[in-house]
């Protein structure tokens, strides 16, 4: 017998892991910006990159959380990739900060309309949780093609400005400019309504027009670094506070600046971090192949949390709904996660279906939300929902009036929010597990994650059940042009339940892959727990303003 017949078969890769090593790729190509050539041409210019400023400015051997990595990634013949600007949150000297760094290796790091969408998430992240921002300014402003989807509306770009005022008067959230690059006309106010100011000699240039503009609408012939360059608003206007001599400086200078600021205790009672019952690495493997198949929430659960430890409330009721309360990184936080598969009714009833909730699971979570907000703990919600349950018993067992507590419980929470997609987030049960449009302080998915109204199948089920009863009665299956029609519905909501598909479209604040799970949400507790009053909205005005 030859080697190769005795050499077992290697099992093929799980879902996860194909999935993850697909993100991977997508991720590495993003991260390349505008690609070598230009990245050449901005070191060839006296300038860093903006992923390479992040690495300067965020602590060494710290994560950096980016947000909308892959906005717009399938948009615009993939000639925008993340959108032109860098946006996520970190540590500066042990401090939580949110940055936002323009890409000018894509089209001179110039706004599409994604640019300001991005842009506009970063700084309610910074708004609701309290933390300083830091703008690494390098931008040629509006890209013109699409100014219609920029310049206007309420959430256009002038919404920056607002919010720029907004954290400048009221909310001493403290805003750091550092102008790195060329910033024009209406961008130039973005750093006129913060803190503090920087700009790089040789390579920085600030102002409404620049000179070709000035040339046209006035007649003067004035070079850049006289019309708006580091030592002009250093000295002369007096528009900026510091010049330094190049990229690496300006960085150095923006650190010693955010290890100044003062910060406030925070009064939660944190422990040591403890590492988690089970690797993380198993949760690859931990989800089934077929995502509509059961698994046990709990082993997932046991990869993420302190020691694996979850203190269950009411563990024996509604089972199709775990409460509990746990630790991420040495924090403490309230967990609600969906079970999955076949439970055991406690009433004696039929079996339950996991990944649905029920009257009795709906009022169980709002009773456990309601005391964790009075106690101040954070909350991570779990997804992996398919809904609410429908059908007589349901209806007759007040489902609406008991999903609405969840809801209104859920929405009213003034303590932080934190959202994981692992599998299913679909229908009404998306909402009420904390869905985007409640504004929770950070979500994120998976590579797994599927986030939909509903599933492929059953919307061609839906689409087409009056054509396939029609059919059935007649003994017939659909014609080869039905079958595609079905076929085309199933393909089209696959492409739109994907992960990848929602992070796009800043559905979600980041796909993060499993084995960095633990990572992520500590950091993003740790960015949230800044702000020890109510995290409601983008922001909540404090009183007697």
């Amino acid at each position: 017998m030859s080697d190769s017949a005795t050499t077992q078969a290697q099992p093929a890769p799980s879902r996860g892991r194909v999935l993850a090593g697909e993100l991977r790729e997508l991720e590495a190509r993003l991260r390349q910006g505008g690609g070598p050539k230009r990245i050449q041409k901005q070191h060839d210019d006296g300038k860093l990159t903006a992923r390479e400023r992040i690495g300067l400015l965020i602590d060494p051997r710290t994560r950096f959380q980016e947000v909308g990595l892959l906005v717009a990634y399938d948009q615009y013949e993939g000639q925008a990739p993340a959108a032109g600007v860098v946006t996520g949150f970190g540590t500066v000297c042990g401090r939580e900060v949110v940055v936002i760094a323009n890409d000018a290796t894509v089209k001179a790091g110039s706004w599409w309309p994604e640019t300001i969408t991005k842009m506009l998430r970063a700084q309610e992240i910074a708004m609701r949780c309290r933390v300083p921002i830091i703008y690494l300014v390098d931008s040629a402003g509006v890209n013109l093609p699409y100014q219609g989807g920029v310049f206007p509306g309420q959430y256009g770009a002038s919404r920056l400005f607002y919010y720029n005022s907004i954290m400048r008067r009221y909310l001493k959230v403290p805003q750091i400019a550092a102008v790195m690059g060329p910033c024009i006309a209406g961008g130039a106010y973005l750093p006129a309504l913060s803190d503090v100011i920087l700009m790089v000699e040789g390579t920085s240039f600030m102002g409404l027009g620049g000179p070709n503009l000035v040339k046209g609408a006035t007649g003067q012939s004035v070079d850049g670094e006289t019309l708006g360059g580091a030592w002009t608003h250093n000295a002369i206007s007096g528009v900026a506070h510091y010049r330094t001599p190049d990229d690496r400086a300006c960085i150095s200078k923006i650190r010693d600046l955010v290890k100044q600021l003062p910060r406030d205790a925070c009064t939660l009672p944190i422990t040591d971090a403890r590492p988690p019952a089970r690797p993380e690495a198993e949760l690859y493997d931990l989800l089934p192949n077929e995502h509509k198949q059961p698994y046990e929430v709990r082993d997932v659960l046991a990869c993420i949390l302190d020691g694996g430890a979850l203190d269950e409330f009411q563990a024996d009721h509604a089972p199709e709904m775990i409460c509990g309360h746990a630790r991420i990184g040495g924090i403490p936080v309230g967990i609600i996660a969906n079970a999955r598969g076949m439970l055991k009714d406690p009433h004696g009833g039929a079996p339950k279906f996991g990944g649905i909730i029920y009257a009795d699971s709906a009022d169980k979570v709002a009773f456990f939300i309601d005391t964790l907000n009075r106690h101040g703990t954070p909350i991570l919600f779990v997804q992996d929902v398919s809904g609410f349950m429908v059908g007589k018993d349901a209806e007759h067992s007040g489902i609406i009036r008991a999903g609405a507590r969840f809801v209104e419980a859920m929405a009213t929470a003034t303590v932080p929010k934190l959202v994981l997609t692992i599998n299913h987030a679909s229908g009404a049960g998306y909402y009420a597990m904390a869905g985007q449009g409640f504004d929770p302080d950070f979500i994120f998915t998976w590579p797994t994650g599927r986030m939909g109204v509903m599933e492929g199948d059953s919307a061609a089920v839906a689409l087409f059940s009056g054509q396939l009863e029609a059919l059935k009665k007649e003994g017939k299956k659909p014609d080869a042009e039905l079958q595609a029609k079905i076929d085309a519905v199933r393909a089209d909501y696959d492409q739109q339940l994907d992960a990848r598909y929602a992070a796009a479209r800043g559905f979600v604040d980041a796909v993060i892959l499993p084995d960095e799970t633990r990572a992520a949400l500590s950091l993003a507790l740790r960015t949230a727990l800044n702000n020890p009053g109510p995290h409601l909205g983008a922001f909540v005005l404090p009183p007697n303003v």
